[in-house]
């Protein structure tokens, strides 16, 4: 039986929080342990460097956000695991890509879009300035990662959807012109995943630099939870379970029977710092196995490197044979007669 081909990728610009856990990282390390898909995670390094010009802090992210996945449980016997710069078939497609897809629409980005549209509202007369080609071209790189293998269902945000789609106009252009080698992916939209809100009430966000890492000391930890916005309701009085964001974090990690009784303790009264321990004891009890594994593999660098590596050879095993073909198909063959 053939498998279900799944593909998500990571950018490497920041630090694991809450947020990422139960939005991202926990259903996909769930689906790396489903033998009836054949997932690639790999660590989005390019994208990276399309916002963030600091060498210390993509490699930084890289490493802990490899950790994470690692210690939260990833099979990587099943997943194929890797750094998406140590495949160089992706860049090589994201030119052929590029050689295909209509200027028109990549000007339809949301994102290079928006860009235009802030430099308009402040009077900038350049409407590309601040723009590089890594954000322009951003959805064509993407839609590399995606066609290279064949990837069947992309699991991605909202915000995401037009890349998917343009990735599908994309591969069909190419099938069109040069023969079907691409299959056409599918975007996977979860209804059910948890969004948290940050220690500000917002959604929590690097980008609001209100975010709850998931691997901190417990001191860090605990003093990051106390400082969650609440309102000013003093203890005993009833208080909205469904509009707090201690409540709202618990949720995404407690049974139906722990939610039903915590929203009880709401109903009689409990004061926001009881209410704060009590998220911090859960959340650390939840969080601690994982954390020493974390620990430990960031002090053991060279183990996470022989994962990625490893990694790297599944997905080459993949990725050198069809760009062989893809090659083929476009023209860039040996000269020597058959």
């Amino acid at each position: 039986m053939s498998k279900t081909i799944v593909l998500t990728g990571i950018t490497t610009t920041g630090t694991p929080h809450l947020g990422n856990y139960v939005g991202a990282i926990r259903p996909a390390i769930e689906s790396s342990q489903d033998h009836n898909v054949l997932p690639f995670y790999f660590l989005a390094d390019y994208h990276a460097l399309i916002k963030c010009l600091e060498p210390e802090r993509v490699a930084q992210s890289t490493l802990e956000i490899a950790a994470t996945w690692l210690a939260l449980g990833l099979d990587t016997e099943n997943a194929v695991f890797y750094r998406q710069s140590d495949v160089p078939e992706i860049a090589e497609l994201s030119w052929m890509l590029s050689c295909v897809t209509a200027k028109g629409l990549m000007n339809r980005a949301h994102a290079y879009k928006a860009a235009v549209q802030a430099n308009d509202e402040t009077g900038e007369s350049d409407p590309d300035r601040g723009v590089n080609m890594g954000l322009f071209n951003y959805p064509i790189l993407m839609a590399a990662d995606i066609l290279l293998f064949n990837a069947h269902k992309v699991p991605v945000g909202k915000d995401q959807i037009q890349h998917i789609e343009m990735a599908r106009d994309i591969g069909g252009r190419f099938n069109h012109i040069y023969g079907a080698h691409f299959n056409i992916p599918e975007a996977v939209i979860s209804e059910d995943s948890a969004i948290l809100c940050g220690l500000d009430g917002r959604k929590m966000s690097k980008s609001y630099d209100n975010t709850i890492p998931l691997f901190l000391p417990e001191k860090q930890f605990r003093k990051l939870i106390m400082k969650i916005k609440t309102n000013s309701l003093e203890p005993g009085v009833p208080k909205d379970a469904d509009s707090c964001t201690l409540f709202g974090i618990y949720k995404a990690f407690a049974t139906k029977d722990e939610v039903a009784a915590v929203r009880q303790r709401y109903e009689e009264g409990i004061g926001w710092g009881e209410m704060k321990q009590f998220l911090f004891n859960y959340l650390n009890d939840h969080l601690k196995t994982a954390r020493e594994r974390y620990d430990a593999l960031m002090e053991s660098p060279e183990k996470i490197e022989l994962v990625l590596c490893e990694g790297a050879e599944k997905a080459r095993a993949y990725s050198v044979p069809f760009m062989k073909n893809i090659r083929n198909s476009v023209g860039i063959r040996g000269l020597a007669r058959k």
